[in-house]
């Protein structure tokens, strides 16, 4: 069976990037599964125990996101397409995904936001860190995109851009 394709849908906390992933599933035709790492943490599958560390082992978390984007992979490996959400909060992030992805094809979209909006949005869901997004902003410094959005668009605008540019991708 060949390998699933993927598509990541990396930004800021509260740019949208989950109404993108339940919207964009509903409009492509191929049966794609969604996943991320808040779906893991939601679950109870972070450990809620902090340990104490020697500085040169790395943390819960780091550990953490490394099963999570190996996980991709292996999702993606048996034959799954995937839309995955994600902020790459750090360039060594980018890097091991970069490598991990070698030879697979990963379609990368940007999900965008002015800073107003992405503040308003925090404030108004009332369960996310206020000032989170702003610290977020820093992830498009590290990722390539296929394609990048403005979730302040018409959600059907926004779908018919990914779409369009999923379709035309070169492989």
């Amino acid at each position: 069976m060949p390998p699933g394709r993927i598509i990541l849908l990396n930004g800021t906390s509260s740019a949208g990037k989950s109404t993108l992933a339940s919207a964009l599933r509903e409009e492509l035709s191929e049966p794609f599964c969604c996943f991320s790492s808040d779906q893991l943490a939601d679950g109870g599958f972070r450990t809620e125990k902090y340990e104490i560390r020697d500085l040169g082992t790395p943390s819960e978390r780091d550990r953490f996101l490394d099963g999570f984007h190996r996980a991709i992979v292996a999702f993606a490996d048996a034959g799954n397409d995937l839309i995955v959400e994600h902020i790459v909060e750090e360039r060594r992030w980018a890097d091991q995904l970069e490598s991990l992805f070698a030879r697979r094809d990963v379609f990368w979209v940007g999900v965008h936001a002015p800073l107003s909006v992405l503040e308003q949005r925090e404030v108004t869901r009332g369960d996310r860190t206020i000032g989170e997004a702003s610290y977020h902003l820093k992830t498009h410094e590290y990722c390539r995109y296929d394609v990048e959005v403005d979730t302040t668009k018409a959600q059907a605008e926004v779908i018919a851009e990914i779409v369009r540019a999923w379709r035309g991708r070169t492989i």
